[in-house]
């Protein structure tokens, strides 16, 4: 780390009172004047807020500059201004790091008329403004509109303790930002044109003046990644392509539309088809596309259940395959039935349509079936292909279909785990069938990743989307070979892609590492090579203090390779001890490597913990043998594995001090959070996000209960495997919890009811042990909104700051004492 100059302002405590101290005008930067000539200030003209607000970002950035009125002015330092006064505007910047959260007093004197800024926010106040700030680097920023005298402007700070103090400097780098992480610009969405010379992308990003409206801009881009045409309000994820690539269709203000690429000219096909969705080319002349009706709202006083689906807000919801006439807007429906139907795939040259349906079944194992089944519009029959306890996907593909679905479908046709051994249906294994289903072949047997999607390219080959150990990756399946190849995106995390399905396709699509944000890259599959269309590190990321990334494997005492990885902070004193934090889900997926998210580690790393990530026994992508681990276990390997890790972990990384530990995962996660809880007090603040603390409420009341028990509990349930479904409960061993523990819900949590950390919580409150519970009213299984997310991201650190640092300020400023 640089700093080109640094000063930190210490305070001296006489009593309890703490004097204010002057920042030092040679940490304070000044421009000015901003629009000489503006004789009528802001206040005067009734828009101040927003004549301030539009000037704030530009004076924000790391701009030397500013071009005013076509006249440019420089930052200097404030202890250069010789002026009394000046015409337009002016503004002092000053950039601070604080090694913890600091709470104080700023008081400014001599500007009559001005705007104070922590970090973008307004400070509301007139002279004395409440400053407080998290551990990182920050701005302060004093946007003046009136000054009757430059000489007699001070700025001084007042901690509220011995240790509020800031460090003013001029680093060449800066600590990563919550607000970094979750406003940066993204490419959420992606749809390649079939000849790849055209892409439609929408991206997304989020400012303070928005709140937590995101802002979405969809653009066409040709070849040379010009942009040549933009769609308001569409999504590119839902932008379909005509085969030759002349045209595509989207939904605009509800209204279905057509766009000729070439003349840019728009045609309306239809209006007033509320709930229709995913319009896709079937030909030249129709599209085709599923139409949703809403259920009736049915009686105000009762609610007689038909079934376990009714615990699914949509269940009652109808939706069917339908086809439009695109020169005039007729429409067709393809299935009719009391079921729904979803869309699986259709082949317009034979008149073919491929749809699942669900009819109830609730027999062991699954409690669960789908029908494959086959619709001829020619002939305006149907026949059902077959019916599946296990089914994620299916395609048409050469002279059959493919589909994805887990080991045992078909009887087990795709199971390598040894007799008595119950698969893990959740590791998706890729098959293929003739037309009538009677054949099946198992692709995938030698093939560890677990298949997230697939498409079938016009040749019969695929391009796959795998989870493969804790990355996304993308995957060729080269038909007539039966063998898979790995493409070279050089991204850890695959979020989304699209095809150009030429001769030679083209893939793009859209990716992290886990050290690296967001891009853009476009890859041939023929010579497997990718190059960068878009990268969000230049606009969003320069000069970030990103963590040291380290792979850490180690060997349990099963005999079995459990991966992992640590992240180390930025410029870390490794001759002193420092407290970590260890995540994990623990449930079927591996966390993955993803640059942020809504567990964001290099975040954590800023604020100055040793992060280990490790994959507990049970995760898909590391091969069914592993997958398997996860059936009727409930947290027994996985706890085994995490109390394993964190001990290899401690012996190899000297510098991460032992008695300073925090552990945290969420919802199976936060269920491992509560287990561990009762089976070690090595950690020293653990947090559990909507968590399950009783097996038998949650498989009976959560949205997915009985149906994720289905394989996480197979054949085991309340009244024949009391032992699982009670001495695994973490509520049942509440009483063995000598850990602080912070339980974190959402509200109208649907997934894992709310209900699982009352119980938890009552009983810990009960025993009284150390627990604290915070609620997100309104929020269901995460935390979504922008507002809650930074709360939410603050809650947790400041949580272990209080336990493992022993900081307890923020927490305070948050919740009380």
């Amino acid at each position: 780390m640089k700093l080109k100059s640094a000063v930190t302002l210490l305070f001296s405590a006489i009593a309890t009172q703490l004097s204010a101290a002057p920042i030092d005008p040679a940490n304070i930067q000044f421009i000015g004047p901003i629009g000489q000539n503006i004789q009528t200030k802001p206040h005067h003209t009734g828009h101040q807020s927003a004549i301030v607000g539009n000037l704030l970002g530009k004076l924000s950035s790391d701009a030397k500059s500013l071009d005013v009125f076509g006249q440019t002015i420089k930052w200097q330092p404030f202890e250069d201004v010789t002026a009394l006064t000046m015409g337009g505007l002016q503004a002092l910047k000053m950039e601070f790091s604080t090694p913890r959260f600091v709470q104080g007093t700023l008081q400014v004197s001599g500007i009559e008329k001005g705007h104070v800024f922590l970090n973008g926010q307004l400070l509301d106040s007139k002279s004395d403004y409440q400053l407080n700030a998290v551990t990182g680097d920050h701005q302060l920023l004093i946007i003046a509109e009136q000054v009757s005298d430059w000489k007699k402007v001070t700025v001084e700070f007042k901690g509220k303790e011995a240790h509020d103090t800031l460090t003013f400097n001029n680093k060449e780098t800066k600590a990563l930002s919550a607000k970094q992480l979750f406003d940066s610009p993204t490419i959420s969405a992606i749809s390649v044109s079939p000849d790849a010379n055209y892409y439609v992308a929408t991206t997304q990003h989020y400012q303070d003046n928005q709140g937590n409206k995101a802002l979405n801009d969809t653009t066409i881009h040709n070849e040379d990644g010009d942009v040549i045409y933009r769609l308001p309000g569409v999504n590119a994820g839902t932008v379909h392509w005509r085969k030759d690539a002349k045209e595509l269709v989207f939904v605009q203000n509800k209204q279905l539309k057509t766009l000729n690429i070439k003349s840019l000219k728009e045609n309306v096909i239809a209006e007033g088809l509320a709930g229709a969705s995913g319009f896709k080319y079937f030909n030249d002349n129709s599209l085709i596309f599923t139409w949703t009706k809403q259920a009736p709202k049915g009686d105000k006083i009762v609610k007689h259940l038909k079934g376990l689906e009714d615990r699914w807000s949509y269940a009652r919801n109808k939706s069917q395959v339908f086809l439009i006439d695109i020169s005039t807007g007729l429409i067709q429906a393809v299935t009719e039935h009391n079921l729904s139907h979803s869309l699986e795939d259709f082949d317009s040259k034979n008149g073919r349509i491929l749809a699942s349906r669900n009819p109830q079944n609730y027999s062991a194992p699954y409690h669960g079936v789908t029908e494959l089944v086959e619709f001829d519009i020619k002939n305006n029959s149907h026949k059902v292909i077959g019916q599946y306890g296990t089914f994620n996907d299916a395609r048409y593909g050469n002279d059959g279909i493919y589909i994805s679905a887990g080991a045992e479908f078909n009887n087990g046709a795709g199971r390598v785990v040894a007799d008595g051994v119950l698969a893990n249906n959740y590791d998706t294994q890729l098959y293929w069938t003739n037309s009538d289903g009677a054949q099946v072949k198992a692709l995938s047997k030698q093939f560890d990743p677990s298949i997230d999607s697939f498409k079938v390219l016009n040749n019969g080959d695929l391009i796959l989307k795998v989870t493969d150990e804790d990355r996304k990756k993308l995957y060729f399946y080269d038909e007539s070979k039966a063998k898979f190849k790995a493409l070279n995106t050089k991204l850890d995390v695959v979020d989304r892609y699209s095809i150009a399905d030429k001769r030679s396709p083209i893939v793009f699509a859209t990716g992290t590492t886990a050290s690296a944000p967001q891009k853009l890259i476009q890859l041939s599959v023929k010579n497997n090579r990718a190059k960068t269309l878009w990268d969000s590190k230049p606009i969003a990321y320069k000069n970030a203090e990103i963590a040291t990334l380290e792979e850490f494997n180690f060997t349990n005492s099963a005999g079995t390779e459990i991966k992992g990885r640590v992240y180390i902070p930025h410029g870390l004193d490794k001759s002193k001890q420092h407290p970590a934090l260890i995540y994990y889900y623990g449930g079927t997926s591996p966390v993955s490597r993803g640059f942020t998210g809504r567990y964001p580690f290099n975040f954590w790393a800023t604020n100055g913990y040793v992060v280990y990530v490790l994959q507990p026994s049970g995760a898909t992508g590391f091969g069914q043998d592993f997958s398997a681990k996860h059936v009727n276990d409930w947290g027994n390997r996985a706890a085994d594995d995490i109390i394993e890790g964190t001990k290899a972990f401690l012996d190899s990384y000297q510098f991460v001090d032992k008695d300073r530990l925090g552990n945290l995962g969420a919802s199976y996660g936060g269920f491992m959070t509560m287990t561990l809880a009762t089976k070690t007090d090595m950690f020293s603040a653990s947090i559990s996000h909507a968590g399950i603390s009783n097996l038998t409420s949650y498989w009976g009341h959560g949205w997915w209960g009985y149906l994720y028990s289905s394989e996480a509990s197979k054949n085991s349930y309340p009244w024949n495997n009391m032992k699982l479904y009670s001495e695994q409960s973490p509520v049942f061993n509440a009483d063995k919890v000598k850990t602080p523990l912070l339980l974190i819900h959402g509200d109208a949590d649907t997934n894992v009811p709310v209900g699982e950390s009352h119980i938890m919580y009552t009983a810990l409150k009960l025993l009284n042990q150390d627990v604290e519970m915070i609620e997100y009213k309104g929020a269901d299984h995460q935390i979504f909104a922008r507002d809650r997310r930074f709360q939410w991201w603050d809650t947790m650190l400041a949580y272990f700051d209080k336990h493992l640092k022993d900081e307890p300020q923020w927490w305070q400023h948050m919740y009380g004492k």
